[in-house]
């Protein structure tokens, strides 16, 4: 078999890109799951927006679950949770600043993991961005539209269901930070720690049996001399 032939067979077999043949379907398979779950964030979002505005905009809060969950529909002009309600047209420049960010972080995609982490986030950062710039009062400066709210006794802060996906891959992408996952697949481990204990003693044992063959070749050395000076006065 060539030389070429066995390289090539060698590497297909081990998994490893074939020289010149860059990983592009994997890249290709990691994006498109990221786009599948941005738009299943997005159209979720959109329809329960679509749907609590069209039947329970101006009807009071609808109760699910006694104590737990709680449907009322607020017009929000600011970020998630009503946050900083004054800032609207910030808050939709920093949406379109996240959106090209992760648009722009896909084309080294390649870890599943970050692939679902993305596109929560996108599905979410594009949910809210199309109220901003569709919904009322004006383009640009349109509110978000919230209506989930859990354990209303907390005075928890009313959010939605693009809301819930900007947090879930916010909790993600940390995550997959701490324990080193990286973008590309890859993953940077800890260096270990290095057992200096272990050494030290090693280092006194190994100093303790030189000082002790020391101290033993100069007793006999010692002991050789009087020896012969011993025999000098005798004779």
């Amino acid at each position: 078999m060539p030389e070429g032939d066995a390289v090539r067979s060698v590497q297909a077999a081990g998994g490893a890109p074939l020289s010149g043949e860059p990983a592009r379907p994997d890249r290709a398979r990691r994006i498109a799951l990221l786009v599948a779950v941005a738009a299943v964030v997005y159209a979720l979002d959109q329809v329960a927006k679509f749907l609590v505005v069209e039947f329970l905009e101006h009807e009071g809060p609808v109760t699910v679950v006694p104590g737990a969950l709680v449907l009322t529909v607020i017009r929000n002009a600011g970020a998630a949770f009503s946050i900083g309600t004054g800032m609207t047209i910030v808050f939709t420049v920093i949406a379109l600043a996240v959106v090209v960010a992760i648009v722009r972080t896909a084309r080294k995609l390649r870890s599943l993991p970050w692939a679902i982490t993305l596109g929560l986030l996108l599905g979410g950062a594009v949910g809210n961005l199309t109220d901003r710039i569709f919904r009322w009062p004006a383009p640009f400066q349109g509110h978000v539209v919230d209506f989930i709210q859990v354990f209303p006794v907390t005075r928890f802060p009313v959010f939605n269901v693009a809301d819930s996906g900007i947090v879930c891959g916010g909790v993600l992408a940390v995550f997959l930070a701490w324990r080193g996952y990286q973008i590309d697949g890859t993953r940077q481990m800890a260096e270990p720690v290095e057992d200096h204990t272990q050494d030290s003693a090693q280092d006194k044992a190994q100093d303790h049996a030189q000082d002790h063959a020391h101290d033993h070749a100069e007793g006999e050395a010692g002991k050789q001399a009087g020896e012969r000076a011993g025999e000098r006065a005798d004779g």
